[in-house]
Order: C-alpha cells, then structure tokens, then sequence
C-alpha cells in the first residue's frame, strides 16, 4: 500500500445530496479517498464540508447519491455503522462532558466493557506514542481547548479506523503542537490509514495533502494537487475571487495615548486542582492599539480571559481599569457598560446558547447596553429591532445561513464565529478582547475579521487578541506578549518581535534571556 495516496479505492462518493427546505448544502458531490491518502477537503464556510462529513459519519441522511466503501455501496445509517466499517471523525466541536474525566469521556464511545483503568492506560500509552501527550484522569471542564482535541484526536485512534476525518484539527493547537501532529498524520498515512482533512490553513494543506476536493456553494467546484498550488490559487479556488491581504496601518504617537485597559497586579488563585493561577499581570493596551497574546494551550489563557472579562470578579477593584475607572469587581455587564466587548475561544455554550436564535442570543449580550434600543417600556422586547440588528451583523461579516433567523447551533463553526464577533463589533467598543479570533474560519473571513480588528483599534480603541495563531499574531498585532505557565511577558513591539523570541517565550524562557538564547544558537 502506498503512502503517497496512490493505493485503490477506499471511499468513493457519487452524487450525494442534502437539501434543507430549500437549501442544497451539498448539490450532486463527487469525492474519491484512496487508500494511504491524506485528502483535503477545502470551502469557505458553509460552502457544503461539514454537511458532507456529517453524511459520510452517519449523522445526516442523504437525500440522494451514493457511497461506496472498498468497492461496495453501503448505507451509513447512523455514526455506529460508520465506525463498524472504519470510518472516525473528529469534530470541531468537541463532544466531551466536562464532568467527567479524559478517560471516562473515551469509554463512553467505546462499545465493550473494558475498565476505566484500562482504557486509561491504552490512551496513555497512544498519546505519547503519537506526541500528543495526555492525562486521562484531568477533568474535562478543567482542560484547555487544546488538551481537549488531544483527547478526541486519541478516542478516535482508539477506535483504529481505516479513514478518519479530520474538521480543522489545528485549529485550537499552537505550531509546535500542529507539527507534531503532522507527524502523527505522516505516520498514520505510512500506516495505510487514509485521511480526510479540513482546514483553512492552506499553508498545512499544500505540506501535508496529496489530494485536494474544493467545494464551493454546495458544489464541488474543482480537484487539485495542493502541492503544485499556492496558497493564494487555493483561497481563489474556495472563494471565487481574490482575498483581499490585511493591512495594518502604521501607529503614530500611540505612547502618548491615553490607556483605555490597565491591568495592574493581578492574580489569581487555581480555582480548582487543574486550574493555572495567574501570578502578579501587569499590560496597559492604549488607544489605537492591537496587543497579542501568544502562548501553549493551558498556560493561563483561559483564566486570564475570565479574569479580564468579568467572568471571575477580582477583591482589589483597581486590579483591571477600563476608560480610568476601576473595574476588577464588576461582573460582566458592568464592564459591558464601561465600552468592552468580549468574544470568548468556545462559541457553543460560551459564546452563544446553542438553541437559542441569532437574534436571542443578541439580545442576550447586548440587553444591557443597548436597553432602550431592544427593549421597551414595561419590559417589552422590540423583536423588529432585534432582528434588524441581527440581520445588519449577517450582511457586514457575510454570515452564510439556511434560514432568517436560525438556532446557533444550525450554523456552521465559522459562520458562527463571524456573527459573534460581528455581534461585538457592532457596538464599536473602546475596548475588545479577543480569544481566538478565527479558530476555524476560512481565509476570507478570517482576512476581514482581523482587518475589521486593526480598523476598530485605529479607530481609537484598544484591542487585546489572545490566539495560538502566530501567524494571525504577527500580522495584526502593534506588539506581542506571551503567556507561560499564568505569568505575562512584557509586549514586544512588533518590528523587535521574531517567531523565534516568541517561540523561546512560549517555551519558558524568561523575557530577559531570549535574545541571549538566539544568539548562543
């Protein structure tokens, strides 16, 4: 069997189509995986992926069209059948209870009666031999999204599938944990496994992919080679057009800007035995500026995130200011009130109630400050005015959707994405902290997310991005600090920042050491 993607057939598609009332998500596909193969499957968001994955699971029936697996048509009833054949997925939503732990979460997608303690120690021994290490007994409620796709990454190998798939698996993973993975990936292609890959990141699809299906609107619009393309060919071939690049305007006179974000002293004890403590955060982020937080997965972003945001309340109410006024014991509304804008790393059940529609979940986040707009006299709920909002934030971020006003749940993670961030952008806050801005979203959204960013802080507001993205970091941040183990590094401007100083920094340097640690190399 060949590693390169030459073998036979393992999976064959044949005019397969969904229709949602009259929606065609997926519109007569074709798809052939072989066997050893690592293929791409590429499209803006909503252009038809995720529904096509979701029929090839198991999860959604098709209208019509065909699937034939090693030769033969079969019927993928249900997300059993699909892994009694061989098929594995790993969503970009995460299907953990965060009640229980790693290895719990495993046994319950597994069909015998092993022991905790044995499926414990096979997970394990799985994922450090594939470098994604993994505690089984941590909670999941207490994990990072990044510690939290190991674990699914782990549940599927489990299951020894012939074909996994893959829905933006680096995502929420810092470099150095994607490359780790692409060693995982070569070595399960080595293997004879086959591969279907979404992503976003075209650079890791032209690196690892030898094969490339690119849909768009439903339809399949194109196959490629990824390798003989660029990135640039690959976006147009998503989009239908050129993607616009991202312009960071220079700064001018921004150390005399007044500092709409002080965050003075703060700390924070583990609220539970996995939680990071934040030890002793000093960052000031002033008006017209983009500051970046880098740093591994589980080092404190999260608790930084609900301590800044008002999620966590602090004693010292001078700890966090926002527009000069002490705000470290308002809750989130409060801070809300004072002009910040909060956009959470998990969208479902953080970001946005999954059952709730667009329109409610708007009103949810901005009821408080924009009161009189949405909400009347006697406590009556103006829906128009609601809805009109709503519809306004799906036009400017191109919110791609089957209905007027769906369920958060019903739209793809990217779309949903847009309109959460649009949803804050909307108001133009002074200040707007950002957690993963476009975790799985394609190129052009995510182009316009970070240019709508730039623009708001070049606007006179303050911006402060958490991402594992480095790439996404370097391209819209004024300067970059990096989280390690709850403590913060100083910014550093972004014309002294390399990926080299901040890879050091991610890895425990101390601040002061990096430039001497680079040159010692």
């Amino acid at each position: 069997m060949s590693a390169d993607g030459n073998g036979p057939n393992l999976l064959e598609v044949r005019g397969l189509t969904k229709i949602f009332g009259t929606l065609k998500a997926c519109d007569s596909v074709d798809l052939t995986i072989r066997k050893g193969e690592i293929h791409a499957l590429l499209g803006e968001n909503g252009a038809g992926k995720s529904t096509l994955v979701k029929m090839l699971f198991g999860s959604l029936e098709p209208y019509s069209g065909e699937i034939r697996w090693n030769g033969a048509p079969v019927r993928i009833g249900s997300p059993s059948v699909a892994k009694k054949l061989g098929i594995g997925m790993v969503f970009q939503h995460f299907s953990l209870f965060e009640a229980l732990t790693a290895a719990e979460n495993i046994a319950l997608s597994l069909d015998d009666q092993t022991p905790i303690s044995t499926i414990a120690a096979k997970a394990q021994a799985l994922s450090y031999s594939y470098g994604l290490p993994l505690d089984p007994y941590s909670l999941v409620g207490d994990l990072s999204v990044g510690e939290r796709q190991r674990i699914e990454i782990i549940r599927c190998l489990l299951q020894k599938p012939e074909l996994i798939i893959l829905d933006e698996p680096t995502s929420v993973l810092t470099p150095q944990e994607a490359d780790k993975l692409f060693e995982t990936l070569e070595r399960l292609r080595a293997e004879g496994k086959s591969i279907l890959y979404i992503s976003h990141r075209l650079e890791e699809v032209k690196r690892m992919c030898d094969a490339a299906t690119v849909m768009r609107h439903g339809k399949v619009v194109g196959h490629c080679n990824p390798r003989q393309e660029t990135a640039a060919s690959l976006a147009r071939m998503m989009v239908g057009n050129e993607v616009e690049a991202v312009v960071r305007a220079p700064m001018e006179g921004i150390e005399k800007a007044p500092a709409l974000l002080e965050i003075r002293h703060l700390s924070r004890k583990p609220a539970t035995p996995f939680s990071i403590p934040l030890r002793d955060i000093n960052l000031d982020v002033r008006a017209g500026e983009v500051i970046g937080i880098a740093g591994v997965a589980g080092n404190g972003q999260g608790e930084f995130f609900e301590a800044v945001s008002g999620e966590v309340t602090q004693q010292d109410a001078g700890s966090i200011r926002i527009r000069g006024k002490d705000a470290g014991r308002l809750g989130i509304t409060g801070r809300r009130l004072l002009g910040a804008a909060f956009v959470p790393e998990e969208r479902l059940g953080h970001g946005a109630a999954p059952r709730m529609k667009l329109s409610e979940n708007l009103l949810l986040s901005r009821h408080a400050t924009d009161g009189k707009a949405f909400v009347g006299a006697g406590g009556i709920v103006k829906t128009g005015a609601i809805e009109a909002a709503s519809q306004r934030i799906v036009e400017v971020m191109d919110v791609r959707k089957s209905a007027r006003d769906p369920e958060a749940a019903a739209l793809s993670g990217g779309n949903l994405q847009k309109f959460i961030v649009g949803r804050e952008l909307d108001r133009k806050p002074t200040v707007m902290l950002v957690n993963q801005p476009t975790w799985g979203v394609d190129a052009g959204a995510a182009a316009k997310i970070r240019q709508s960013l730039i623009e708001l802080a070049r606007s006179g507001s303050a911006i402060l991005v958490i991402s594992q993205d480095l790439d996404e970091l370097f391209e819209i941040s004024d300067a970059i600090a990096v989280m390690h183990n709850g403590s913060l590094s100083p910014p550093l401007p972004r014309a002294e920042a390399t990926f080299e100083k901040i890879g050091l920094l991610m890895g425990g340097a101390e601040p002061g050491h990096a430039d001497h640690a680079l040159e010692t190399v």
